[in-house]
């Protein structure tokens, strides 16, 4: 652990080089002589020792910076890697650069917990650029690495020195300390820090040098600075003020801010600053006999600057002394309460203070004086900054909430709720927290509280209706939850301000449900929320309602004594009262109620397992009450019924209707009653009524039925009256049948009725029952029988068999007898069956062959073929292949004429179409023209309104002044866009310019360019398109660098030879991988790799190991760890062998090579499968690869430049997808989650197996354990060769995005590509810089667009604008900002499409071969001319003739329906002639076509020849393709058509534009008489119109002469057009018509003076001017 302490000397026997305590009585100039090996471990000890000091300077001073203590300095190290305490020190220093919401885990919890993560790298990169921000020169910046991974930390602490000291010299950051010597270490600490440094080689920067190396870096006179620096320390050493101030005014010491009033305080502060600095250089090593040893061993690097000042510190002393000064003239003002003095010298640039606003001057000084009375003293620089900061917030927080507040306000009356929630939000509020969702509540409710109080709403109205108001939203969200916690806990919130809730849980539900039904009211009008009157009211509802329920618990409970009590009249009192509520309470039946309830009461308490009383509930009671009137009212009914019953059947005229009338009543119940036993019923229960007639004396009223709970009920039958108790002296009738005796009656006879009717309607089941059982009996008697004959089988069987034997020897000796009498005609059969056997053989053979007669004449075939195939090789390979070769094949070109027309038509297309284009080019100029005059019109308004407004005013005036830059409406600006515009569109079309220039400019330039400029200019292949143009620079790029090789270091190497495609970096394949991992191919590879992918990350079982090493570690650790005992094996082994010498290993390591082997078959087959979804860009140049390949290296073997391809589309384009699989966004990993190490273990073992697959490489050597995988390797191999070759199966551009040289002139709107200013600049400048390399011919059209442009323009000139104004600086940040303006270009082509001028040529070139075609089939010979010179003879004229008619009748098939060739049948005459009068022909047109140089008689005419052959090894490609071009040229010309139609549409549109322009122009007056002032001809005199000087010179006549002359104009019936009229004393001489547009179009072209009637000169300037006045009112 490292100590302060300044005091320490050496006499006390310190060392301070290494913290160990040396012996005081040695002589400490006198050491002891030591070993070499000794003064190299003393020199390393020196050296940490030296280092960990530097470590506590660099941990102090950043502790001072950022004020927050750091980890020990041992732990320093460590402690940094995470670039948070950086970050925090660049946000103290450059906190615009790095805000403290960005450096990532802040408070270091995330590395505490999970350690380093790669985001952590964030951090050390924001502090890189606050660097950058400051100026702190690169030289001494670290790597992001040499931090995070710990690489190269002394260069960290070397460049925080370096920091440290620069910004003391600007004056934002303390002075570093020098502790050297001044910190004690322990022995361990210091051994631990050299083995570190010795461990990593890393060799230790000089920090002496710190100082130097700054002022090196200033771009100044480094020798005179230096002088000036060391005048500066003499001066200060010999401690005179005047002396040292004249070395500070020094200009060379490039020193500022030196106020020479406070020369004496410099002189201090140096002075003090000088001893230091000499104190801590002797204190470094005072043994001067060492150092002199030192010195000559070349172990010390000595320093001037050691114990001199640095001009980086002297700048930082004088801004320390300055900023002392300053802060006490502050304290000083701040004393006398003087604003002005305060402001002023907190606006001191010397003190650096930031953020100073002097509208918050009263703020500053409150701010400031409670913080010096809080302090009591005087305030310094870093407390003067807080308070500045703590006052503009709030002033800033003041400002923002009165604004904030009318905002509101003004919403609020705008009725906007989606405005006022915004505004309600807004934290210059300071508002209670706003809910989104409560919007509509905030609006409605604050309105109506603003339109209650007729005025606005201040903050604190607004703070307590907020508060209520969000409240009320949290209730209402708690209803959308359905929980009734939720709810009473948002009501019982008491922001909500509501009375009487009851915190009691019970009424939880209740007002969930209440508030619930009141919303859902409200919704059904369209309204979502409750106020806060509306849960108020629901609030008391819920009271209420449960106030009520607690009075009927005590009602009930009444009820329950009462019937306890057993007094139905007491029963009855209680079921009646008011807040029992309960309905149908009838008073006569108590006696019911009170039984009923009592009995439910002992039914409940049998029931329950509570020993206590059970209560009944109200529902119970409610029941119960019911059932008890269900039951009077049920025996009612039933008790008259039966009375009604007893008295029919006591009446003597009771009849089977009349009986069944009272018995079948629903009151009764009677049940089993059937109306066929009507009679029957009456004669039973009449006998049944005399029976009980005769029991009994008593004869009462009253009958008693009971009830099935057994309770009874008494009916008097007389007069209908009940009772559930009999009335006192009442008597029961004992002669009534009661309903039970009827039922008994009258279900015996229903019983006995349907029992007849059941026999009488089964008698077939009856019989059949009887069946089932008769049958039943014969099959036991059968099955008797057969257990009988089963018994018996043996002898049964061998009685069958004696008998069969017997009768087939009888049959077999009488048919013996039959043949032995029948031998001749048995001969006789037996011959006619061997002829038939020998007849069915050979049809079989004959048959056979005629089943493979194709064979047989494919074998004949052969033999003929033979010859046939050398003469056709001739043909085929021979580059001028002899006649009579050619005219045996001639029958492959028999054909009608359509291939003919077809050649016609596509010639004559092909002319149509170049002329369309240059018809459309032509439209196209017209409109631009028409662009031109439309802006002219405009522009000429817009000027002259200026012109009116400058005259009326006389001011001066900018408004008519045209923009300057390059789309402004001036001919030089117009040509310079048309040019760039021109430029690009070469550019874009023709790729050879591009791929040339990416190889002529310097390869570190290529990359940017790439970026800035080539994807620019292609839009991001953002169409069909651009994608085309941009895959086709690619393939000329590819073949460029490969097939022309440029030499040169400056140039960059290219690919000298094939196998440096995989070892080097080319550029194009670079490029090419770059594009296509882009959007388009981001899908590709996403949907391609990853599932795969996916599923190895997801199984947590797969954790592939290979190597020996670490799977021996992991092993011992494991077995350690189960058994807990130390192992006997070595922990570490040294090579693969000797871990692999264990069984474990070597089971475990194959273990993960089956697994591996097992997940890349399944990789390389998903991307085998998967070959139609990589991009068709990245296919095509893997095809362009091969195919240059092949022709460079013809003699190299296709299995290595599959190799090449595949390294293309596996190892460059998959593999590092595979590899990481998160940077390539193939998987979503959470930026906290990252990838495991055990993940990317796995995937990088099958990228690498995947690599040796494409490769074709084997394991071995150190990777000789992977040997098992060398045999799917090998086999994997050729199915990747196969799929290299699928790949490149593409077709090319032209077929795949069916484009063609004319499709750019179909098209009706033109490409347009956006491009910064600069990238323009660059790429102009880059061409005109490489112009030879790029257009070597001179008379390429690029020189033109170049020397058009001329030298590159300056930003004002494209932008248009200058920054005005502004120091040097300032403008030249301006011009940095503008340089990055967009333009667009619309791309135009300057060169039209070149005619062919041999079209006629090849016409008569192609009907001579056609004619030649059919001689030469009629007539052989060994050349053309003997063809032409031999006669033809008879048989040969008959067969032309022959084949002529032949000819005729296919093309009257072929055309019969198609009369799209009658046009060509004229050209097709020729063939019709005699043969004679063809060669004639034949000999003419070979005439023509030589003098053409198309032909040649020297060579016997072989180009005709060799064209025939062409066409007949060529026949079918050519016919296909020439369909394809036919379509291709077909729909082009009819977009050319459509393109011609839109032009003129446009055209006309323009003309009635312009038209319509120019009659808005003449201006309407109110009066008739102005107007039609306005349109009358006006007149002026030659001499007139010379004095305004419209006229400058009319031919002939002298100036005395022009009074003579008169000029009258007039407009005309056409819109803009004026007539002028010249008269010479009264004599008309001349007309001429003027055109108003084509005045301004001249005046466009800068053209000031024309000429009228051939000889006056004309102002052209004047003239519009003078129309516009007299015509237009301007």
């Amino acid at each position: 652990m490292a100590t302060t302490n300044g005091d320490t000397d050496l006499a006390d026997g310190h060392n301070p080089q290494n913290g160990a305590v040396y012996d005081p009585t040695a002589d400490p100039y006198v050491p002891e002589r030591q070993s070499a090996d000794d003064m190299d471990e003393q020199r390393n000890k020196n050296i940490a020792y030296q280092y960990l000091c530097h470590l506590e300077e660099a941990k102090k001073w950043i502790e001072a910076c950022i004020d927050e203590e750091m980890p020990p300095t041992t732990e320093l190290e460590e402690g940094l890697r995470n670039g948070v305490y950086l970050a925090k020190l660049g946000h103290y220093y450059a906190p615009s650069k790095v805000p403290l919401k960005r450096i990532y885990d802040r408070e270091q919890t995330k590395y505490t917990s999970k350690g380093l993560h790669f985001r952590h790298t964030d951090n050390i990169n924001y502090w890189l650029r606050s660097m950058e921000d400051v100026g702190l020169p690169q030289i001494f910046y670290p790597e992001t690495t040499d931090v995070y991974d710990r690489k190269n930390m002394p260069r960290v602490v070397y460049c925080v020195h370096a920091l440290s000291l620069y910004l003391f010299k600007l004056g934002k950051a303390p002075q570093i300390q020098n502790l050297y010597g001044k910190v004690d270490f322990t022995e361990e600490e210091i051994s631990i820090m050299q083995m570190e440094l010795e461990k990593y080689g890393i060799q230790m920067p000089a920090f002496g040098k710190i100082g130097g190396i700054l002022a090196e870096n200033m771009s100044v006179d480094e020798a005179a600075l230096h002088a000036a620096v060391i005048a500066i320390n003499e001066a200060v050493e010999r401690e005179n003020a005047d002396e040292t101030l004249g070395a500070l005014q020094n200009a060379n010491a490039l020193l500022v801010n030196v106020d020479p009033e406070d020369k004496q305080e410099y002189q201090n502060e140096l002075f003090s600053a000088k001893e230091e600095k000499k104190e801590n250089a002797l204190n470094k090593d005072p043994k001067k006999l060492a150092e002199e040893q030192s010195l000559r061993e070349g172990e010390v690097d000595s320093d001037v600057y050691d114990t001199l000042l640095t001009q980086a510190e002297i700048q930082g002393n004088i801004n320390k002394v300055n900023i002392a000064l300053e802060v006490a003239s502050l304290n000083e003002a701040l004393e006398n309460q003087n604003a002005n003095v305060v402001l002023k010298a907190l606006s001191n640039k010397i003190l650096g203070l930031k953020n100073v606003d002097p509208d918050n001057i009263e703020w500053y000084m409150k701010e400031l004086q409670a913080a010096r009375d809080a302090k009591g003293q005087r305030l310094d620089k870093d407390e003067i900054q807080a308070s500045i900061n703590a006052a503009n917030a709030k002033a800033k927080s003041q400002k923002d909430l009165s604004k904030a507040v009318a905002d509101i306000n003004a919403a609020i009356c705008a009725e906007n709720s989606a405005e006022t929630l915004k505004a309600l939000k807004r934290p210059e509020a300071n508002l209670p927290k706003v809910h989104d969702n409560g919007e509509q509540l905030y609006q409605s409710e604050l309105k109506e509280i603003r339109d209650t109080n007729e005025e606005d709403l201040n903050h604190q109205q607004l703070s307590v209706a907020v508060q209520v108001l969000s409240a009320v939203v949290l209730i209402n969200d708690a209803l959308n939850t359905g929980s009734s916690d939720e709810t009473i806990n948002a009501l019982l919130n008491p922001d909500a301000a509501l009375d009487d809730v009851e915190s009691d849980l019970s009424y939880a539900e209740r007002y969930y449900s209440t508030l619930t039904a009141a919303r859902q009211t409200k919704a059904e009008d369209g309204i979502n929320f409750l106020t806060q009157e509306e849960v108020q009211q629901c609030i008391e509802i819920v009271n209420q309602t449960v106030h009520e329920e607690q009075e009927r618990i005590l009602a009930i409970t009444a009820i329950n004594e009462a019937i306890d009590e057993g007094d139905a009249d007491m029963t009855l009192s209680a079921l009646q009262m008011q807040y029992a509520k309960l309905n149908d309470v009838e008073p006569h039946e108590a006696v019911l109620y009170q039984k009923q309830l009592h009995a439910e009461k002992e039914k409940k308490a049998a029931n329950s397992e509570d020993e206590s009383d059970p209560m009944l509930w109200l529902d119970e009671i409610q029941s119960t009450v019911n059932s008890c009137n269900k039951t009077a009212a049920d025996f009612n009914k039933l008790a008259y019924g039966v009375a009604l019953i007893n008295t029919v059947l006591s009446s003597p005229d009771a009849t089977p209707e009349s009986v069944m009338k009272v018995i079948t009543d629903s009151g009764v119940g009677l049940h089993s009653i059937t109306a066929e036993c009507g009679a029957e019923y009456l004669k039973e229960l009449t006998a049944a009524k005399k029976a009980k007639d005769l029991e009994g004396d008593e004869d009462g009223d009253w009958v008693c039925h009971t009830t099935k709970d057994g309770h009874n009920y008494y009916y008097n039958i007389k007069t209908n009256e009940s009772a559930w108790v009999l009335p006192e002296g009442a008597a029961l009738n004992c002669h009534q049948l009661t309903k039970e005796e009827i039922q008994a009656i009258l279900t015996r006879v229903t019983s006995a009725h349907d029992r007849q009717l059941l026999f009488k309607s089964n008698e077939d089941k009856i019989i059949t029952l009887q069946a089932h059982t008769r049958g039943m009996i014969a099959r036991k008697s059968f099955h008797e029988r057969m257990d009988f004959i089963r018994r018996q089988l043996p002898a049964i069987i061998k009685l069958q068999s004696w008998l069969k034997g017997v009768t087939q020897r009888r049959i077999y000796k009488d048919r013996l007898e039959y043949l032995n009498t029948q031998e001749e005609a048995t001969i006789k059969v037996q011959s006619l069956a061997r002829m038939m056997a020998a007849r069915n053989k050979y049809k079989k053979r004959q048959q056979y062959f005629r089943d493979h007669v194709k064979e047989v004449v494919q074998i004949q075939a052969f033999f003929r073929s033979n010859q046939a195939r050398n003469d056709y090789h001739i043909l085929i390979s021979s580059n001028n292949p002899p006649l009579k070769v050619v005219r045996k094949y001639m029958h492959l070109l028999d054909r009608n004429e359509m291939d003919l027309s077809e050649e016609l038509e596509l010639h004559g297309l092909k002319a149509k179409v170049v002329k369309q284009i240059r018809s459309n080019v032509q439209l196209e100029n017209d409109l631009s023209a028409m662009d031109i005059k439309i802006g002219l019109l405009v522009k000429n308004r817009i000027t002259l309104q200026d012109v009116v407004t400058h005259s009326k005013k006389l001011k001066t005036a900018d408004m008519g002044r045209p923009a300057s830059g390059i789309k402004s409406l001036s001919k030089e600006k117009r040509h310079m866009l048309e040019s760039y515009q021109h430029l690009f569109y070469q550019l874009q079309t023709n790729p050879n310019y591009l791929a040339k220039l990416i190889f002529a400019m310097p390869q570190v330039k290529t990359t940017k360019f790439l970026e800035s400029v080539i994807l620019s200019l292609y839009n991001y292949a953002a169409n069909q398109r651009e994608e085309y143009l941009l895959l086709k620079l690619f393939k000329t790029a590819l073949e460029e660098e490969i097939n022309h090789l440029l030499i040169g270091a400056e140039k960059g190497s290219k690919v000298d030879k094939m196998m440096e495609i995989i070892t080097g970096n080319p550029m194009v394949i670079k490029m090419v991988v770059t594009f296509n991992r882009g959007a388009k191919g981001q899908s590709s590879l996403r949907s391609i790799l990853q599932p795969l992918v996916k599923e190895i990350m997801d199984d947590k079982n797969i954790n592939i190991n290979t190597n020996p090493i670490d799977v021996y570690k992991t092993w011992i650790n494991q077995q350690e760890t189960e058994t807990g005992e130390a192992t006997d094996l070595p922990y570490e082994v040294s090579t693969a062998a000797a871990a692999m010498g264990h069984n474990e290993v070597t089971n475990r390591v194959q273990e993960s090579i089956t697994k591996l082997s097992s997940l890349s078959d399944k990789f390389l087959s998903s991307i085998i499968a998967a070959i139609d979804d990589i991009p068709y860009g990245m296919r095509y140049i893997a095809k362009t690869l091969r195919n240059s390949l092949t022709e460079k290296f013809p003699d190299a073997a296709s299995d290595d430049i599959l190799k090449i391809v595949g390294n293309l589309i596996y190892y460059r384009f998959m593999n590092p997808a595979i590899v990481a699989p998160d940077a390539f966004d193939i998987v979503d990993v959470g930026a906290q989650k990252g990838m495991t190490t055990e993940q990317r273990r796995n995937l990088g073992s099958i990228a690498k197996v995947l690599q040796s697959v494409a490769s074709g490489k084997t394991f071995g050597g150190d990777s000789d354990h992977l040997s098992g995988l060398n045999k799917f390797v090998l086999n994997a191999h050729e199915r990747f060769k196969a799929f290299c070759i699928k790949v490149c199966d593409v077709p090319e551009l032209d077929d795949r995005f069916n484009i063609n040289e004319y499709s750019d002139f179909v098209n009706p709107t033109k490409p347009v590509v956006y491009m910064s200013v600069q990238e323009i600049l660059d790429t102009h400048a880059l061409l005109m810089e490489h112009e030879e390399i790029v257009a070597p011919e001179t008379d390429d059209r690029l020189h033109e667009l170049l020397s058009d442009l001329g030298d590159p323009p300056s930003i004002q000139d494209l932008i248009g604008h200058a920054p005005v104004d502004t120091n040097e600086q300032q403008a030249e940040a301006l011009l940095t900002n503008l340089a990055k303006s967009e333009i667009s270009l619309t791309l135009t082509n300057k060169f039209e499409i070149a005619g062919d001028d041999d079209t006629d040529m090849v016409q008569l070139f192609i009907r001579t071969k056609r004619l030649l075609v059919d001689v030469i089939r009629v007539q052989p010979g060994e050349t053309v001319p003997q063809v032409l010179k031999t006669p033809a003879t008879e048989e040969q004229k008959d067969e032309h003739i022959a084949l002529v008619s032949k000819r005729v009748k296919q093309d009257e098939k072929a055309t019969k329906d198609d009369d799209k060739l009658q046009r060509t049948m004229s050209v097709l005459h020729d063939s019709k002639l005699p043969l004679e009068s063809i060669k004639r022909k034949i000999e003419k047109n070979l005439a023509t076509l030589e003098e053409a140089k198309h032909v040649s008689s020297s060579d016997n005419y072989q180009a005709m020849v060799t064209s025939i052959a062409h066409d007949i090894r060529n026949q079918r490609r050519y016919r296909n393709q020439r369909k394809q071009e036919l379509l291709k040229l077909r729909a082009t010309m009819n977009g050319l058509e459509s393109k011609s139609g839109f032009y003129q549409e446009q055209i006309d549109f323009y003309n009635k534009y312009i038209e319509t322009c120019m009659l808005n122009l003449q201006t309407k007056t109110k009066k008739s008489k102005e107007s039609k002032k306005k349109n009358e001809a006006i007149k002026y005199t030659g001499a007139r119109l010379h004095e305004k000087g419209i006229i400058l010179e009319i031919e002939g006549l002298s100036e005395n002469q022009f009074k003579n002359v008169l000029f009258e104009i007039s407009p005309v019936a056409l819109a803009g057009t004026f007539e002028v009229t010249a008269h010479f004393l009264g004599v008309k001489m001349d007309t001429v018509q003027i055109v108003f547009s084509d005045l301004l179009q001249l005046q466009y072209d800068g053209v000031a003076v024309m000429k009228m009637f051939s000889r006056a000169k004309v102002n052209v300037n004047l003239l519009i001017f003078l129309l516009n006045k007299k015509f237009y009112g301007k």
